[in-house]
C-alpha cells in the first residue's frame, strides 16, 4: 500500500486570504497524522502565496524526530538550496514553479536543464538530503532525472486526474514500472481526488501518494481528520 502524504497548502490559501493566523496550518499538519496520514508535504513558492517560511520551520520542528514525514517542494533556486539545507526535510521535491500559475501546471523539464540540475542535486546531496524530481510521465525525463543523481521520482498524474482514460492511466503505470526499472524510488501526486484515487493506489511500486487540496477541501466540510481517514481507507481497501 502506498504511503498517503497530506499536502496541506491549502490551509495556508485560507489563512492568507484575510492575512491572519488561523487557520494554523500547523495544527492542520497534527490533525492529519492523528487522522492516519503518513507524511506531511508543503510546497514554499517563491511568492509565499500560502505556505511561508515560519511554517516551513515549525512543521521541521513539530517533525524534528521524524523528518522522513515532511516532504519540501520548491523550486531549483539559491534561496531555496539554502532554506532546505538548513530546514532539512526527510525529502526534497524539485517543482517548476511560475507566478501566473494557479497550481503547479507540469512536470519540470529536466533534460532541458540538466546541467543546471545535475549541479544543484549535488548541492542537495552534499547537505545530506535526500531528493525527488516531478515531472511527466515520459522515459527521457525519467532516464535524465536517474542520470543527474535523483533518489526518487514523482510522477505527475495531472493528465490521468483531467482524462482517466486507460490510455493515461497505462502512461502512468508504464513510468512507474521504468523507473522502478532503473532503480528509482517513484511518488505520485497532482489532481488526485476521492473519484480518481483508486486506479492509481492499486499501482504497484508507487512510495508515496501525494495529495492536497481533494482532501483540504473535504476536511473544510467534515474536518481534516474524517478527510484523511476516508482518503485512507479507499487506498487501503484496493
Amino acid at each position: 500500500m502506498p504511503k498517503l502524504c497530506i499536502n496541506i497548502d491549502h490551509i495556508a490559501t485560507v489563512r492568507e486570504a484575510r492575512k491572519t493566523i488561523e487557520p494554523d496550518p500547523l495544527l492542520g499538519a497534527k490533525l492529519a497524522i492523528e487522522g492516519g496520514a503518513n507524511g506531511i508535504t508543503v510546497h514554499l513558492r517563491e511568492d509565499r502565496r500560502h505556505i511561508n517560511d515560519r511554517d516551513v520551520l515549525l512543521l521541521s520542528q513539530f517533525l524534528k524526530s521524524q523528518p522522513s514525514l515532511f516532504t519540501l517542494e520548491m523550486a531549483a533556486t539559491d534561496e531555496m538550496l539554502s532554506i532546505s539545507s538548513k530546514i532539512k526535510p526527510g525529502l526534497i521535491t524539485l517543482v517548476p514553479e511560475k507566478r501566473q500559475e494557479l497550481t503547479t501546471e507540469g512536470g519540470l523539464n529536466v533534460t532541458g536543464q540538466k546541467q543546471y540540475l545535475e549541479k544543484y542535486l549535488e548541492s542537495l546531496h552534499k547537505n545530506n538530503l535526500m531528493v525527488s524530481i516531478f515531472i511527466n510521465a515520459d522515459k527521457e525525463q525519467i532516464k535524465t532525472a536517474k542520470d543527474i543523481g535523483a533518489d526518487f521520482i514523482e510522477i505527475h498524474t495531472g493528465p490521468y486526474t483531467e482524462n482517466p482514460s486507460e490510455i493515461e492511466l497505462n502512461k502512468v503505470k508504464e513510468a512507474i514500472s521504468y523507473a522502478k526499472h532503473l532503480g528509482l524510488k517513484t511518488n505520485a501526486g497532482h489532481g488526485l481526488n476521492y473519484e480518481n484515487i483508486i486506479p492509481i493506489a492499486r499501482i504497484q511500486d508507487i512510495e508515496q501518494l501525494h495529495i492536497g487540496h481533494s482532501i483540504i477541501s473535504k476536511s473544510v466540510m467534515v474536518g481534516i481528520k474524517e478527510a484523511v481517514r476516508e482518503m485512507k481507507q479507499l487506498i487501503k481497501n484496493i
